[in-house]
């Protein structure tokens, strides 16, 4: 029978509840189990492709087109495994369908309730994800944090499978030990109130995961044990550290793999987890630097700077600079800064190369395209994703071809649209249909010969994961491919521009993709043109 292990955290978001999902997967990956995991989102957002980056983090999207959290690119990095809608749930999702049914006479004409209806179509979503993928253990993480109200319905879900099979399913708390400044002593009291919290809803937790600047202590095991009903070697210390690849390997000094598995009546068949000391090992002993600027606008939230807009570009940066045994050192530009003071683009001489990466809306454009001008005129190795081909394309048209009004005309409606709307698109956007249907999931590239892209990857057709509205337009692909701009990669379907890049031996890397290929780079095997990327700023 196939088991289960639900996560939730507590005291805070951000408490890393994703990292330990996956690291927890991988582990039992490495221990010779079949594993899948599936992130529930207490938002009413049927996806999260509506949702603003600033204020819910990156959007990440699966092979199948699915506009999702990015706790599952975190999956997929851990797993080394692609993902899929069935792999996500929202509370839209589940009261979709739910009503679907009722409007379909699926309920027999009974009265249709949030409890127990809601809690049953989340279980279904589960068993379906099972049933698909004959997985032997299956990860649930339920979004949002313990006591609040949004996430009650699936815990009373995990509760109810408790209840059907008390000894399949584990309960792990991911929960956060303050250290505050002024008293200098990590505080245990949050974390017996979310345990609480947890056990008004019905569940005992079966592990607790005590999140801390520092690792946990013996007298803070013993307190938590006590006033948690949790045995001591159930709480699991998890200090941050430099890395979260580290992770997984600091669960293990805890034995958190065989401590789950025993309480699942399962036992290790292999223990392989060699790799990734290998990793970790590169990652903390780095034999150079490499230093990359992103120049982008969702980074900056009132005095902060936030990561997650960008995260799985970041987590691709890092892998392949430990790939090469260098240490990733990350500067953030603000492209606006440069429309307020071009001088200000002097700053990108202090990096080995740039990214700009994708994006939507004007703010911010003309500051970016600034930045591509001096990196194509520098020979400073430059990276563009999605947004940062299309306005490779626009410096180009403009500086190079002389068309001095190019533009993209998402953001000038009477420019010279050398990117232009998707045909399809436009219906839909004039009928306001917004989500879902940009543009997603992977289509197939055919690679150009004798290009930096078919060096990169050693293939003449790719598979990439595409998340935008708007194109090259091909009524300017002759004049551009004219003065020297190689389009070094196209859909074989719809002959649609996927990669553009300048001719080899003319910069030391210049490259855009229209496609996000950050959503497939991987820590064991990162993505070959972030590989090659990186290669050429090291140089």
């Amino acid at each position: 029978m196939t088991k289960y292990i639900f996560v939730a955290g507590g005291v805070m978001s951000g408490v890393g509840k994703g990292i330990t999902t996956a690291s927890i997967g991988r582990i039992l990956k490495s221990k010779g189990f079949k594993v899948q995991i599936m992130k529930i989102d207490p938002y009413v957002n049927v996806d999260a492709g509506t949702m603003n980056p600033i204020e819910h983090g990156e959007v990440f999207v699966t092979d199948d087109g699915t506009e999702c959290d990015q706790d599952l690119g975190n999956y997929e990095r851990f797993l080394e495994q692609d993902l899929s809608t069935d792999n996500y749930l929202t509370t839209g999702r589940v009261y979709q369908a739910v009503i679907q049914r009722e409007r379909n006479l699926e309920y027999q004409g009974k009265c249709v309730e949030v409890v127990p209806h809601i809690p049953e179509e989340v279980i279904n979503r589960i068993k379906l994800l099972e049933k698909k993928t004959k997985a032997d253990i299956v990860l649930v993480e339920i979004g949002g944090t313990v006591g609040e109200y949004q996430n009650l319905l699936f815990l009373e879900a995990a509760r109810m499978m408790k209840l059907k099979n008390p000894k399949g399913l584990v309960f792990v708390l991911v929960s956060y030990l303050p250290t505050p400044q002024n008293l200098g002593e990590m505080k245990t009291k949050p974390t017996q109130y979310a345990v609480r919290s947890l056990n008004m809803a019905g569940i005992q937790p079966d592990i607790i995961v005590a999140r801390g600047s520092s690792a946990l202590d013996a007298p803070r095991k013993r307190k938590l044990s006590i006033f948690c009903s949790v045995d001591e070697k159930d709480i699991i210390s998890a200090p941050d550290v430099k890395s979260i690849y580290e992770v997984p390997l600091n669960y293990e000094q805890d034995d958190l793999g065989n401590r789950i598995l025993k309480k699942l009546g399962l036992k290790a068949k292999v223990n392989t987890l060699g790799d990734w000391e290998k990793l970790v090992f590169n990652i903390n002993n780095p034999k150079k630097e490499v230093t990359i600027g992103i120049v982008g606008k969702y980074f900056k939230t009132g005095g902060f700077t936030l990561m997650d807009s960008y995260i799985s570009v970041l987590e691709a940066i890092k892998h392949s600079a430990f790939f090469f045994q260098a240490k990733p050192n990350i500067i953030w530009f603000d492209s606006e800064s440069y429309e307020a003071n071009p001088a200000n683009l002097k700053e990108l001489k202090e990096v080995d190369g740039v990214i700009v990466p994708g994006g939507f809306g004007s703010r911010g454009v003309e500051g970016k395209i600034l930045a591509i001008e001096y990196c194509r005129k520098n020979k400073i190795p430059y990276f563009g994703l999605c947004l940062g081909m299309q306005l490779a394309v626009v410096e180009f048209a403009r500086n190079v071809c002389g068309i001095k009004n190019a533009n993209s005309t998402e953001f000038s409606s009477t420019c010279q649209g050398v990117i232009d709307l998707m045909p399809e698109q436009r219906q839909l956007m004039k009928d306001s249909h917004f989500g879902a249907t940009m543009r997603l999931g992977a289509y197939q590239c055919q690679l150009k010969p004798s290009t930096l892209a078919k060096k990169a990857y050693g293939a003449e057709v790719i598979s990439e994961r595409h998340r935008h509205r708007y194109e090259l337009n091909n009524d300017f692909r002759s004049q551009l491919e004219a003065k020297g701009l190689v389009v070094a990669g196209t859909n074989p379907e719809r002959n649609l521009v996927e990669i553009v890049e300048l001719k080899v031996g003319e910069h030391p890397f210049f490259l855009g993709t229209q496609f996000h290929p950050e959503f497939k780079s991987r820590p064991l095997n990162p993505h070959p043109l972030f590989k090659e990327f990186i290669k050429a700023c090291l140089k």
